[in-house]
């Protein structure tokens, strides 16, 4: 799940997206202040609250927003007032953007650009395919987790990268708009004192 708020783009609008899908096969019902919105075969890619202000607390926000229990509970509340029946208890609500330890980064057999890593994050240790010159174990590295929203729109997602899977991306400074990146290409490599597994904060 990814929420997205932003009054002076799209008016009070609370954007609630489960799944991407093509817009032109998209159709949307409305019940009360909320529109769901579906694809051509009828799986719900998403809801648009209306009004949100009247339902949550949207102080502050202006694009990605972050989750919480709090939130998801409250917006599967007020769904279910609207007469809609969903169950959001599988949402992760843990931070998408975190400290990262690369535990091992070897070629890829099939291109010589791209690193195979095993990377220690908060939930244990995933597989990320870097395509950064500068990787290397030992490394505590940025990782955008799958359902992190970067500061350009991009939203990660599992993928495979010629046959290797790649479950998150290790991010330079620059894509997460960290003020004084430098351009040079490269990930981000984080001094000793960043804990792994914890919370990083980026731009937007």
């Amino acid at each position: 799940m990814n929420v997205f708020y932003n009054r002076e783009g799209i008016g009070d609008v609370l954007m609630v997206l489960l799944k991407e899908g093509e817009r032109h096969h998209q159709s949307v019902e409305r019940t009360g202040d909320v529109a769901i919105v579906k694809s051509a075969d009828g799986e719900v890619n998403g809801y648009n609250l209306f009004q949100a202000s009247q339902h949550v607390d949207v102080t502050g926000w202006n694009g990605p927003v972050e989750l919480t229990v709090g939130l998801v509970e409250q917006l599967q509340s007020i769904l279910n007032d609207n007469g809609i029946e969903e169950d959001f208890s599988w949402v992760d609500v843990t931070p998408k953007f975190v400290v990262g330890y690369v535990e091992s980064a070897v070629k890829h057999p099939d291109a010589h650009k791209l690193s195979i890593c095993q990377v220690q994050i908060d939930q244990g240790t995933v597989q990320i395919v870097c395509g950064a010159p500068n990787v290397a174990t030992g490394q505590k590295v940025v990782v955008a987790k799958p359902g992190a929203v970067m500061p350009t729109g991009l939203i990660i997602r599992p993928s495979a990268l010629r046959g290797e899977s790649s479950h998150g991306m290790i991010c330079s400074a620059r894509e997460l708009n960290l003020p004084n990146a430098q351009k040079k290409k490269g990930i981000l490599v984080l001094d000793d004192e960043y804990e792994v597994g914890t919370a990083f904060k980026i731009g937007r």
